[in-house]
């Protein structure tokens, strides 16, 4: 008789499972907190207003750590002919100005504005002077770091993120390639067509 009671609760086991640890598994998955994008992020412009990248959802953005005083500062002005090309099919160009390689860029925003105003009629959104590597970089190039793997950081001013319209990491372009480069324009214009088809 025992011997069949312990048969019948064998079974009954094995065909039952475990409800309980699946039941956890399923909990522990909703409560994984969502990967965050680019576009959780935001910046103080260079005239002191928040600048949120939500506000260009759906829209491509290049991110481009600048300076005013680099041997590249003269690649201010492809970056505006970037923008000037492709803004009316949904590119962002955005300028994070910084000092954080030599303190190549101006103490104050108000010249940092005159500067690019003055010498290459930037018209494309500024950033106020920002920290974009080491335990104090902005959280923006943290997330871009990590999402592009170590070597994917800033080395020098100049560097270059690409981030989909849906907020999303695409590819990191270091300080010695042009804006108007072909591997630059071609990863531009294809993060652009999807927006076409979505």
């Amino acid at each position: 008789m025992k011997k069949r009671y312990f048969i019948i609760m064998f079974l009954m086991a094995s065909f039952t499972g475990n409800p309980t640890s699946t039941h956890a598994e399923t909990k522990m998955e909703r409560s994984m907190p969502a990967m965050p994008n680019a576009h959780q992020y935001s910046f103080t412009s260079i005239d002191g207003k928040n600048l949120n990248l939500n506000d260009y959802a759906e829209k491509v953005i290049l991110v481009v750590n600048t300076a005013s005083k680099c041997g590249f500062t003269g690649q201010y002005k492809d970056l505006q002919t970037l923008y000037n090309t492709y803004k009316d099919q949904g590119l962002v160009v955005l300028g994070v100005p910084s000092g954080d390689f030599a303190g190549q860029e101006f103490e104050a925003e108000n010249e940092v504005k005159k500067f690019t105003e003055e010498n290459f009629n930037i018209t494309f959104p500024l950033t106020g002077i920002t920290h974009v590597k080491g335990k104090n970089a902005h959280p923006f190039y943290k997330w871009a770091s990590e999402n592009g793997g170590f070597l994917s950081g800033p080395k020098w001013n100049f560097h270059k993120y690409l981030i989909d319209a849906n907020g999303g990491y695409v590819t990191s372009f270091g300080s010695t390639t042009s804006p108007t480069s072909t591997s630059v324009v071609t990863a531009i214009e294809t993060a652009l067509s999807k927006i076409t088809k979505e």
